[in-house]
């Protein structure tokens, strides 16, 4: 990447907005095994918006409530801490989305294939057992925000890279190297970086595409959770091509991608649940 470039995409990314205090607080404060339902309700509380969206989500037909939730209290004693945590960090990825770009990039789709790769991502994560589910759900969410950055900012080069992956079903991270001289990825990692993401986020974030990704869970469950995502057509976020996984990241989930994805049982549920968080 040349100089130019870097300076180019650090003031792209130094304009992009900052996740809502009321967020950044839920984050700290589920971060610590300590945090009291309370103290999130408190949070959520003083936050009108994010507290009308939790509501319109908890009383939708997906959850199937016995009877209607009116307070934010109600809905994480029928939820939980972690759904609330997802469910306010699913807001604020979805308000910081432009509603249209010059780049053509169906914001809407991208919202399904993040949501669904953080559904997939967070059943991996359980299944290992080493990584915390909610930070596979949040890889799985922000893993892409490297592309809404693009379309908002270089949108003539991320068009360009996004019609040459849709004519020859090539990869959109190697098209935007060669168009832009820097991926999705990169540009991502810098994101959730100055958004002060743990490292192991920042890392599995950066290396989401192979084959030579570092050989950790945390990457393992969102590499998977990316490529099931595109094999099930779980939305689209502009990047057609299907990676296999590298034989480490196989071998740490026991099986090839579609052994993976098979092992995982029915993801219509994942679908469903991102379906209805991309309304938001």
């Amino acid at each position: 990447m040349t100089p130019e470039l870097a300076q180019k995409l650090t003031a792209a990314v130094d304009r992009m907005p900052a996740f809502p205090k009321s967020v950044q607080r839920i984050l700290q404060l589920t971060s610590d095994v300590n945090c009291s339902p309370k103290e999130l309700v408190q949070v959520i509380d003083k936050d009108p918006v994010v507290t009308v969206k939790i509501l319109k989500v908890v009383n939708s037909a997906y959850y199937n409530l016995p009877r209607q939730i009116t307070s934010v209290n109600h809905a994480v004693v029928h939820l939980g801490m972690n759904s609330i945590k997802n469910l306010a960090l699913s807001i604020a990825a979805v308000g910081m989305l432009p509603a249209t770009n010059a780049a053509g990039f169906d914001a809407h789709q991208y919202l399904l294939h993040s949501l669904s790769t953080g559904g997939i991502a967070k059943r991996l994560a359980q299944r290992l057992g080493s990584v915390d589910p909610m930070d596979g759900f949040i890889a799985g969410l922000l893993h892409d925000f490297g592309k809404a950055v693009f379309a908002q900012f270089m949108p003539s080069q991320f068009r360009a890279a996004l019609e040459r992956c849709a004519q020859d079903q090539s990869s959109l991270h190697e098209a935007l190297h060669d168009i832009a001289g820097a991926d999705h990825a990169v540009v991502g990692a810098m994101l959730v970086e100055k958004w002060r993401f743990a490292p192991q986020l920042v890392e599995a974030i950066r290396h989401q595409h192979g084959p030579d990704v570092p050989d950790t869970d945390m990457v393992a469950c969102l590499f998977a959770a990316n490529q099931a995502a595109k094999r099930l057509k779980f939305g689209y976020a502009g990047n057609p091509l299907v990676e296999e996984l590298p034989p480490a990241l196989a071998q740490r989930l026991g099986g090839t991608l579609d052994e993976v994805i098979v092992s995982l049982g029915d993801l219509t549920l994942v679908l469903e649940e991102a379906t209805l968080f991309a309304k938001l």
